[in-house]
C-alpha cells in the first residue's frame, strides 16, 4: 500500500462542529488531540457520554480522506479541511476500506489505531442542508455506507502536521471491517 500525506490538523477546546485548522497537533497515548475537547480515556462526544460516560473514548481522533472533499464539491457542497469536525485531513490513504485495528504512523513518532467508522450526525445537517445525506451512499447490496471518516484511538504520540507521511500498517490475522463507533 502506498504512503498517504497528512493534508490539514486541526483541533477545538470546545464541542463545537468545526474544528479550525492549525500548524500542528500533539497526540497523546491513550487521550488524543491535545487541547481537544473529544480528547480523553472515556467517551467525550455528547450523545456517548449520555448512554453511558463511563465507556472507553474509541474516537479520541477524528480522520477523513480529503478525496471527500472532491466528491462533495462535485454535487455542490463546498466543505473544507477541518469543517467536519476532523482532527486529520489525509490525502492518499483508502481510510473507508481499511479494516479496524490498522495502525497509520504518522510523521516521526505518532501512531494511530482505527477504532471504527464515524456515524454521521444532524449537525453535519445544520452545517449544510443536504450533506448528510451526500455523505450516506448504499451499496449495490442495499447496504449502508458511511463517507463522514474514521476514528482511531492514540497508541503512540508524536506532533502531527501538514505534509507529514502517513504509513498504514494493516493488522496481522483476519481483518474485520470498520463498523460505526
Amino acid at each position: 500500500m502506498r504512503d498517504g500525506r497528512v493534508a490539514s490538523v486541526g483541533r477545538s477546546g470546545t464541542h463545537s462542529f468545526t474544528k479550525p485548522p492549525c500548524a500542528q497537533i500533539t497526540l497523546i497515548e491513550g487521550l488524543g488531540v491535545e487541547g481537544d475537547a473529544h480528547s480523553g480515556v472515556t467517551v467525550k462526544h455528547r450523545s456517548r457520554v449520555a448512554r453511558n460516560p463511563r465507556a472507553p473514548n474509541l474516537r479520541q481522533t477524528h480522520l477523513i480522506h480529503a478525496e471527500l472533499f472532491d466528491e462533495l464539491a462535485a454535487i455542490g457542497f463546498k466543505v473544507n479541511p477541518g469543517d467536519l469536525g476532523e482532527n486529520i485531513t489525509t490525502s492518499g490513504v483508502p481510510l473507508l476500506s481499511l479494516p479496524e485495528g490498522t495502525r497509520l504512523h504518522i510523521g516521526a513518532a505518532a501512531i494511530l489505531e482505527l477504532t471504527g467508522l464515524r456515524n454521521p450526525c444532524k449537525q453535519i445537517d445544520d452545517f449544510r442542508n443536504g450533506l448528510m445525506q451526500a455523505v450516506l451512499d448504499r451499496t449495490p447490496e442495499g447496504a449502508l455506507v458511511r463517507k463522514s471518516g474514521v476514528m482511531a484511538v492514540v497508541r503512540a504520540g508524536g506532533v502531527v502536521r501538514q505534509g507529514d507521511v502517513i504509513r498504514v500498517q494493516l493488522p496481522d490475522g483476519d481483518h474485520k471491517a470498520l463498523a460505526p463507533v
